[in-house]
C-alpha cells in the first residue's frame, strides 16, 4: 500500500517477513537520468542507518529491487505535520513546544553524528499515535546544495524553499545551524498558520530571508508567551552564530522555560543593627550566626580592653589562690598582737617605775628613837 509520494521516490507499507512486523519501504525514481543519485543514495542511508533515537525514524535495511533502489524503514503508525491537505495545522503553545523539544533532540542526535538533515519542513515531522514527533528523510535531499541548480526547478525550490536558511539562500553549504533555522521557520507556521516568508517567486523568496526580519507571532494575533516568542526569534537569526544548538532547543522547551514561570525572588535577610559593646560572652543562639566584619576582626583599642577584662572578671577563683593568700595574712596578724602584747606590758612596768611608794609613809622607817617626855 502506497502511503507517500514525493519528487524522488515513493513510500510503501510493508510487511518484513523475517522478523514478521511492519516496516516502511521507499523506492527511488528517476536515478536512470542521474548516474550519481545511485551512490548518493547508498551513502545516504548508510549515514540515516548508523542514528538510533526516539525522535529519529530508523533504518533498517538498503538494496536494489527490479533496477529501483529500496530503503526499509520504521513503520510511523500517524500522519506528518504537513497534513492531509498538504498544509501545517495551528497549534497551541503547548502542543508547539513538544514538537520543538522531539524534533530537536533528533536534530541533536544527527548532528552529533555530523549528519545535517538539510530539508527540515512539516512533511519530514512525523506524528506517531503517542504524540511522539520524529524526523524522517534523514539526509535525503530534496535538491541539492548549490541553489543556482535548485532555481532551476521552480516548483521545486519553492516547496523548499519556505524553510531555507539565508546562508544557503546565499550559496553557502549545509550546516546544523541551517536544521535549526528550517525548525524555526517549521515552529513559526505551527504557531501563525503561514510560513515566516512568503514569495511570488523563488528569487523574492530567498532575498525574504536574506534581509526580511520576521514579524512576531504576537503582532499576528497568536496568544504566545513572550519567552517563546523571544527565543522563537533566536532560531530565525540571520546570522548562524546567533542560533542555538539543537541540543540547547530540546532542553529549553522540555525544562518548560517557555511558560515564562516567575521565579521566586531570593530570600534577603535585613543586616543586624549595630549593638553597642557588652561586657556579656557570646550566646548559643547567636554562636552560629555571622558577624560583621568589625566584630570579628581582631581590636586593639578600648572595645578588645574591655572584652578581655570582661573574661578576666568571669574566671572562677582558683582555690591554692586563695590558701596562698591566707597564708601570707596569717603572720601579719600573730605578728600584731604579740606586739601589743608587748607594748602592754613595758607600759606597766614603766608605770610601777615612776609611780611614788605607798609602802614608806605608812611604815616608820629608821630614824631618831622618840623619847616620851
Amino acid at each position: 500500500m502506497c502511503i507517500g509520494r514525493g519528487g524522488m521516490g515513493e513510500v510503501w507499507q510493508a510487511t518484513d517477513e523475517v522478523l514478521g512486523r511492519s516496516v516502511a519501504v521507499k523506492l527511488m525514481l528517476g536515478h536512470e537520468t542521474d548516474p550519481s543519485a545511485a551512490d548518493r543514495f547508498r551513502l545516504e542511508a548508510q549515514t540515516a542507518a548508523r542514528l538510533s533515537h526516539p525522535h529519529v525514524v530508523g533504518v533498517f535495511d538498503f538494496g536494489t529491487w527490479d533496477g529501483k533502489l529500496y530503503l526499509v524503514m520504521e513503520l510511523v503508525e500517524g500522519s506528518s505535520l504537513a497534513g492531509d491537505a498538504g498544509t501545517a495545522p495551528v497549534l497551541p503553545p503547548e502542543r508547539v513546544a513538544v514538537v520543538a523539544a522531539h524534533a530537536a533532540a533528533g536534530l541533536a542526535a544527527a548532528h552529533r553524528q555530523g549528519v545535517v538533515h538539510r530539508d527540515i519542513k512539516p512533511g519530514n515531522l512525523l506524528l506517531d499515535t503517542d504524540g511522539t514527533v520524529k524526523l524522517a528523510d534523514f539526509g535525503i535531499a530534496r535538491f541539492v546544495d548549490d541553489p543556482s541548480a535548485a532555481l532551476t526547478t521552480t516548483g521545486q525550490i519553492v516547496g523548499t524553499g519556505l524553510y531555507l536558511a539565508p546562508e544557503r539562500a546565499l550559496g553557502q553549504p549545509a550546516s546544523s545551524a541551517s536544521d535549526v533555522y528550517s525548525l524555526g521557520c517549521v515552529l513559526y507556521q505551527l504557531l501563525t498558520g503561514r510560513p515566516p516568508f512568503q514569495g511570488d517567486t523563488a528569487t523574492a523568496l530567498l532575498y525574504q530571508h536574506i534581509d526580511t526580519p520576521p514579524a512576531p507571532p504576537r503582532q499576528l494575533g497568536v496568544g504566545l508567551p513572550a519567552a517563546f516568542e523571544a527565543y522563537l526569534l533566536t532560531l530565525l537569526a540571520k546570522q548562524p552564530e546567533q542560533r542555538p544548538a539543537a541540543q540547547a532547543i530540546a532542553e529549553w522547551f522540555g525544562s518548560g522555560a517557555w511558560r515564562e514561570h516567575p521565579q521566586p525572588l531570593p530570600v534577603s535577610h535585613p543586616a543586624p543593627a549595630p549593638r553597642p559593646a557588652s561586657h556579656r560572652t557570646t550566646s548559643p543562639r547567636t554562636a552560629g550566626r555571622p558577624l560583621p566584619q568589625s566584630r570579628t576582626a581582631p581590636t586593639s583599642g578600648p572595645r578588645g580592653a574591655g572584652r578581655t577584662q570582661t573574661s578576666s572578671r568571669r574566671q572562677p577563683r582558683r582555690p591554692d589562690h586563695g590558701l596562698a593568700e591566707l597564708s601570707r595574712r596569717r603572720p601579719r596578724k600573730t605578728a600584731a598582737v604579740a606586739g601589743g602584747i608587748a607594748f602592754v606590758v613595758f607600759l606597766l612596768i614603766g608605770m610601777s617605775w615612776l609611780a611614788p611608794e605607798d609602802s614608806s609613809a605608812g611604815t616608820p622607817g629608821p630614824g631618831p628613837t622618840a623619847t616620851a617626855p
